[in-house]
């Protein structure tokens, strides 16, 4: 069984957190001419691409114009990200075990580097899936990642089993082929929403704490099959078995 996850917005610029190794992304080449082309533009191009602040936008250029630099060391990917998701799964506590077992059996989603394991070493940058590149046709980043991603996230899933866990947001589905995906291993959607006023809502911020310590719990607990998810609860959600079907868990907060 795999798991998968966003990547976040937000990210740390070092980290103090010590893991058994760090490896290298399997599209670390294309990565790196996607950081190049983003180093082109200017401070004031990138407040508006990426749709941040004039803050931001000078510590992302900063970013891309440092990215190659020597002293700009690489960080495990579960450690870099600081998303809500990920202060959830928090990796400072893990165990050597544990980042063992989490590389293998966890992916996250990346607009820069593709598709990543947690111990695979990135930096800090900032990218959006609709961004158009010019070196890329002008096509955005998912659609340059679909046809790189597919097959490889398919076999990478019929090799943990044929059965992918999916904890991202809905947009990332953007970066596959997801029709194939579904048609050739078996796709398990939790979803947590919560109780108001009769009826019953997703609230994201209950949402992407429910994804995060869903994935601690299944990294913990060496979950191997999607049964053993059930056991899931967090701050009064639990399984709600009547609301569910085989691949799409509901859990509910009422």
């Amino acid at each position: 069984m795999l798991t998968f996850i966003s990547c976040a917005k937000t990210m740390v610029a070092r980290t103090a957190v010590k893991v058994p190794e760090i490896t290298v992304p399997h599209f670390q080449a294309e990565a790196m001419r996607n950081a190049l082309d983003m180093g082109q533009f200017s401070a004031a191009e990138l407040e508006s691409l990426l749709r941040v602040n004039s803050k931001m936008a000078v510590e992302n250029y900063l970013r891309f114009q440092d990215f190659f630099s020597d002293s700009n060391q690489s960080m495990p990917a579960i450690c870099a990200y600081t998303g809500i998701v990920f202060k959830r799964i928090s990796p400072k506590d893990f165990s050597a075990d544990d980042f063992h077992y989490v590389q293998n059996h966890l992916r996250i989603t990346s607009f820069l580097y593709g598709l990543l394991r947690p111990l695979d070493g990135i930096k800090p940058y900032r990218l959006e899936g609709d961004v158009r590149l010019p070196e890329r046709g002008g096509m955005t980043m998912f659609d340059y990642w679909k046809p790189l991603l597919t097959d490889c996230f398919i076999e990478d899933i019929k090799q943990k089993g044929g059965i992918l866990v999916n904890l991202a947001s809905g947009e990332m589905k953007d970066l596959f082929d997801w029709k194939r995906v579904e048609k050739e291993v078996r796709v398990i959607t939790p979803d947590f929403q919560v109780g108001k006023n009769g009826q019953l809502k997703t609230i994201v911020i209950y949402a992407k704490m429910c994804r995060g310590e869903m994935t601690r719990f299944i990294i913990r607990n060496r979950i191997e099959h999607p049964e053993g998810l059930k056991a899931f609860t967090w701050e009064g959600f639990a399984f709600d078995e009547s609301r569910s079907t085989d691949n799409h868990l509901m859990f509910t907060l009422v």
